[in-house]
């Protein structure tokens, strides 16, 4: 036996989830369906799961279930196992985690407290954007009435809850444990409950301190309340990262939703985003969403089998020395982009990253918003409906939240998750893989983006050979509005070029060329009028 194998705990993964109830918020979310998915997949002898879903009026929970099965995430998993056998182990449970109580009836709430045996609350609002009063009653408020129907449940084996690595930003090295914040988080409940928008928005900056937005001030202080409840129950908390599309499962590169960096992605291959503010040799903190998963999934099984009287922390993240660069992962992507383009784009995707922000606001108002402008002139002359301007003022707020993640960088310490990946024995430790130390970015950059292409724009492959012919026409007209722009440029100067000196320099580049003249004059001997009598 192994040193690393003397140390593992009697049960992996697999068995010891074998039998369990599971309850889960937030299934329904990018990140929910593939722990739902993976739970199923490989830990097949677990007994039930219990989707905590909002209600929908006029459909039964059967055929929700039916229509929850669909995402492609489950494809894999339904073709290699009996529909009825997967079907039996999922339990719909209506509940909305902003009501009372989480909205559950009695019949429900009384199931739930005599059978689960572990909770992962995975529900939250992941928005940037968001009033305080909205995203402190869901992410604060929701996780408030989760940890109360835990404390009631009778054989609670773990409380699992997944947070943010970025909940205490301010710091420059984030460690793997409990921070103290400034508030009380259920003061800061009740305030938001009691006051309207308009008093909360004046008073956010000074609650936020430094935070860039109300979602990391969100998971700061619940995270605070959770810490309360850690000498009751037996409390796991799990910091995944910038969580981006699959590395290798459920399928390589299976994405959802166009938040965070696949927004981003997005945007610069269709043409609209062509300036970000960025710094290059900064680490890209992002994590594969597989990967975050089989973090949660281990550190659930470690904490089940701990005795200890205060929340445990994991940092899933990458580490610096792994990661690839902003600078390195925007180029991958260029080169890709070029195999794999898109059958629609409103330019040539040539966008690039400046740590100036003058020069990227001046981008932004030549690239971003002159062409929207035009476009949307266009379209109103020929009596169709304009959007490319109010497309580019949600860009435009979109890359201000994302921009303070791309400016910084930050310590991430996780050695309590790469000592987790050791206390997994050699199966586990092939199918629940959560420290990352060698992966091939490109290839991984390349699966993502044909995720996006896929998953996410429904481009076939078989389009793209048009996709590249139209490809190649938009940098020939790039390459051609490029010239013109510098002619024009040329043009412009030349002929205002005395009013330019004049007002810069106080002289006009004439009257030297003139000087210059009567100069030359002199010395031939060719007269010079007034000058050869001085």
């Amino acid at each position: 036996m192994s040193e690393i194998e003397n140390n593992l705990y009697t049960n992996g993964i697999p068995e010891w989830f074998a039998g369990k109830n599971i309850l889960i918020s937030g299934s329904t979310g990018f990140m929910g369906k593939v722990l739902v998915e993976k739970l199923l997949r490989d830990c097949p002898d677990l007994k039930q799961l219990y989707l905590l879903i909002r209600s929908k009026r006029g459909v039964d929970p059967e055929k929700r279930r039916d229509d929850y099965f669909k995402c492609e995430v489950f494809q894999r998993l339904l073709e290699n196992n009996n529909n009825s056998k997967i079907f039996n182990k999922i339990k719909l449970i209506k509940g909305d985690i902003l009501e009372t109580e989480l909205g559950l009836d009695e019949l429900d709430h009384n199931e739930l407290i005599e059978n689960v045996d572990i909770v992962i609350h995975c529900a939250a609002n992941v928005r940037f954007d968001q009033p305080l009063k909205q995203i402190i009653e869901m992410n604060l408020g929701g996780t408030e009435k989760m940890l109360k129907l835990a404390e009631k449940i009778r054989n609670l084996k773990v409380f699992t809850h997944v947070s943010t690595s970025y909940s205490h930003c301010k710091e420059d090295v984030l460690e793997e444990r409990e921070y103290e914040i400034d508030h009380d988080p259920l003061e800061i409940l009740e305030m938001c409950r009691s006051l309207d928008n308009d008093v909360l928005n004046r008073m956010t900056p000074g609650l936020l301190d430094g935070l860039p937005n109300t979602y990391a001030f969100s998971k700061a202080v619940t995270e605070a309340l959770i810490c309360r409840y850690a000498k009751r129950l037996p409390i796991v908390v799990c910091r995944p990262s910038i969580v981006v599309a699959a590395l290798k499962e459920p399928m390589p590169g299976w994405v959802e939703g166009v938040n965070g960096p696949t927004g981003l992605m997005v945007g610069g291959a269709r043409g609209v985003i062509r300036t970000m503010l960025c710094n290059p040799d900064y680490p890209a903190t992002s994590i594969p969403v597989d990967t975050a998963i089989n973090g949660i999934i281990a550190a659930t099984w470690d904490r089940g089998q701990i005795k200890v009287d205060e929340a445990e922390f994991y940092n899933l993240v990458v580490s610096n020395k792994y990661c690839i660069t902003w600078g390195e992962s925007i180029e991958c992507g260029r080169r890709i982009l070029n195999e794999f383009p898109l059958s629609f784009a409103i330019w040539y995707p040539a966008g690039n990253i400046t740590q100036n922000r003058f020069i990227h606001n001046l981008k932004v108002m030549l690239f971003h918003y002159l062409p929207a402008f035009f476009i949307d002139f266009i379209l109103r002359c020929l009596f169709l409906k304009p959007f490319l301007v109010n497309i580019q003022r949600k860009i435009s707020m979109g890359l201000e939240m994302l921009q303070y993640y791309t400016m910084k960088t930050w310590v991430f310490k996780n050695e309590r998750l790469e000592k987790l990946q050791l206390k997994l024995n050699s199966r586990d430790q092939e199918k629940f893989e959560c420290f990352l130390d060698q992966v091939c970015w490109e290839n991984f950059i390349r699966s993502y983006m044909l995720g996006i292409r896929r998953y996410i724009l429904k481009e076939p492959m078989d389009n793209i050979p048009k996709c590249k012919k139209i490809h190649r026409a938009l940098y020939a007209l790039h390459i051609i509005a490029q010239i013109a722009f510098y002619i024009l440029l040329f043009w412009l100067l030349w002929n205002n070029i005395d009013r330019l000196c004049n007002t810069i320099f106080g002289f006009n580049i004439s009257s030297i060329k003139f000087y210059g003249k009567q100069q030359r004059m002199i010395k031939e001997g060719g007269g010079g009028g007034g000058f050869s009598s001085i």
